[in-house]
């Protein structure tokens, strides 16, 4: 991480000061957090979210063969391209009325779960780590680095780290050894891909109607015994995240604020039950609380549905602050659903994009990224959902939904049970993710390396399920069809970060409409046309600040916790700018404090 300070700061009593990181860079985008900081109180009073990045892709996907959509929105993004590629399949599988080979699904399960394997560990250890190493840690919270010192670790017979200060000198950039053999397990589990998707980011085995992958045994035993070298690495991996947040809450009373926000959280499901799935949007709650991961929207805690057809028509597109126009009075693609349920001008089927670049003010439009909603039925509120980076909501989901019962992985109602195999060092072991008190920074990245162990677990089942079918002489593994004059599809997936869509229309055998919808534009929404804040921005928006340096010599290390818990998708660098230090405001109410003058 580069920081870089172009202005010191020294405000006086009572005063807020304009802070911004601009670029965090991404994949997909360039993404820019806008604060005024409260340093008397150490808060963070306000947040805005930019993207500075128009992306096109529904614009020129119109008019183009609709087979050639997977290929196409796999450049989408960098480094989750097959989950685009996969979703666009599953949208496509749909729209031309095609039920996928039993086997090919198994093996998109597989690649699947070897792409989650692969990103999550190469972000958590080699990019969100770095903000939890012991560099970081004592060059913002040198008391907290001391106490790690005497801290002793409580897994250590599990990882081989006696204090909490060891895990944090692990994680050191390019010099630790976690951080090291993170970089080895990614490379690992590329392979594992690859094996399955053919090639890694963008797959080229994977299609409508099935894949090209060749079923033979050896392929998936290959994939196996390099699961079967870094299970281990996994186990390892759930203990030290473990013990570091852990450690967090006990040394900093309050951590549990920092990018904390109301329970709002989307899944839209991932691994598809091949055995259940039909692809056709009137079975697509049936199909859809069959996945192995559940599709659900959970509301203080609370599930408020599983059922993929609800959750389809509830979406909103608003525009807000976003430099767009509106397209509400173009003529609709779609008015119902194939079950004659009316589909809102909102709706992303019925999107058309019509970009209007502007200047940015945070008083009106500023940001490239429109604001996704979904609309509680029950309340008419547009909600502003967040993925949890992720994998939080897969797990909190799946856990309320009670539907997964595998050997491997078993949701209870309140948590989720993951058994790994025996490794080469460590026995065989049952972990257990619980939902936690809190939606916050924490517990976004402690999900995240549970939800590695959760794809490892699942991968052995899909090895299994699909050997099963092989040495039954199932070898079949693509169906033929036609593409049809008029339809629309609409797939739903996981992307790394979180709830992927892909919606779809065809006209006169060519696309007329495509929308997709990854997870960093719920995450990284602005302020709505009814203001209300975007996640990031929520989630930063009012939360203490417990980073020991001043205003002068200020690194932000809270904050970039709590937007990087998202998984802004691979932020590689950030550059700080300090505004000269300037008052943006004085403060005479009393909420900040007595004695301001």
């Amino acid at each position: 991480m580069a920081i870089e300070q172009q202005e010191k700061a020294a405000p006086t009593k009572g005063q807020l000061v304009d802070m911004s990181w601009d670029p965090i860079t991404r994949i997909i985008g360039n993404l820019g957090i806008y604060t005024k900081i409260d340093f008397e109180n150490q808060r963070v009073v306000e947040c805005h979210s930019t993207s500075s990045l128009f992306r096109g892709y529904s614009v020129f996907m119109k008019g183009k063969d609709p087979r050639d959509a997977g290929f196409i929105t796999s450049r989408i993004c960098g480094i989750c391209g097959d989950n685009h590629t996969t979703c666009s399949v599953y949208a496509q599988n749909m729209a031309y009325g095609i039920k996928t080979p039993k086997l090919a699904e198994w093996i998109i399960n597989l690649g699947e779960a070897a792409e989650y394997m692969f990103d999550h560990t190469l972000f958590q250890d080699n990019l969100v780590f770095v903000d939890f190493c012991e560099a970081m840690v004592k060059g913002t919270n040198p008391s907290v680095l001391k106490r790690a010192t005497t801290t002793e670790a409580p897994n250590a017979a599990i990882h081989g780290k006696r204090t909490i200060a060891d895990i944090m000198q692990a994680f050191n950039p390019f010099e630790g050894d976690a951080y090291k053999e993170a970089l080895t397990v990614s490379r690992v589990t590329r392979e594992m891909f690859c094996l399955m998707e053919g090639r890694h980011v963008h797959p080229s085995t994977i299609y409508p109607g099935g894949v090209g992958t060749m079923p033979s045994p050896s392929v998936f035993t290959d994939y196996l015994s390099r699961l079967m070298n870094i299970i281990d690495f996994v186990k390892k991996a759930v203990a030290l995240n473990d013990d570091v947040f852990d450690f967090f809450y006990q040394a900093l009373p309050g951590y549990e604020e920092v990018g904390r926000r109301r329970v709002l959280l989307g899944c839209w499901g991932a691994f598809q039950d091949p055995e259940v799935v039909d692809y056709r949007y009137q079975t697509m709650n049936e199909w859809g609380r069959a996945m192995y991961v559940t599709p659900g929207i959970v509301v203080d805690g609370e599930l408020i549905t599983t059922n993929l057809v609800d959750i389809n028509l509830g979406i909103r597109i608003l525009l807000g602050s976003s430099y767009y126009e509106d397209w509400v009075n173009e003529e609709p693609f779609v008015t119902h659903d194939p079950l004659g349920n009316p589909v809102d001008m909102r709706h992303p089927w019925n999107q058309t994009t019509l970009p209007a670049p502007q200047k940015r003010d945070f008083d009106g439009n500023y940001s490239w990224v429109m604001s996704p909603r979904w609309l509680d039925p029950r309340t008419g509120d547009h909600l502003a959902l967040d993925t949890g980076g992720g994998p939080f909501a897969r797990l909190y989901t799946t856990a309320l939904a009670g539907l997964v019962d595998t050997p491997y992985v078993k949701s209870t109602g309140s948590s989720v049970q993951i058994n790994l195999p025996k490794g080469p060092e460590l026995p065989e072991v049952t972990l257990e993710w619980r939902i936690p008190q809190w939606s916050n920074a924490l517990e976004r990245n402690r999900a995240r390396v549970y939800f590695v162990a959760y794809a490892a677990a699942m991968a052995v089942w899909f090895i299994e399920r699909a050997l099963e079918r092989v040495r039954g002489g199932d070898t079949k593994v693509f169906q033929d069809f036609d593409v049809p004059e008029q339809a629309i599809g609409v797939g739903f997936h996981e992307a790394v970060r979180g709830v992927l869509s892909h919606h779809l229309v065809i006209e006169k055998g060519k696309i007329a409409n495509y929308h997709p919808y990854p997870p960093t534009p719920w995450n990284g929404s602005p302020r709505d046309r009814y203001g209300t804040p975007g996640p990031y921005e929520d989630a930063v928006q009012d939360m203490p600040i417990f980073e020991e340096n001043g205003p002068e010599n200020f690194k932000g290390v809270d904050i970039m916790r709590a937007v990087r818990s998202f998984d802004p998708c691979l932020p590689c660098g950030v550059h700080m700018y300090v505004g000269k230090g300037r008052t943006v405001r004085k403060l005479h109410s009393p909420m900040f404090g007595g004695g301001h003058d």
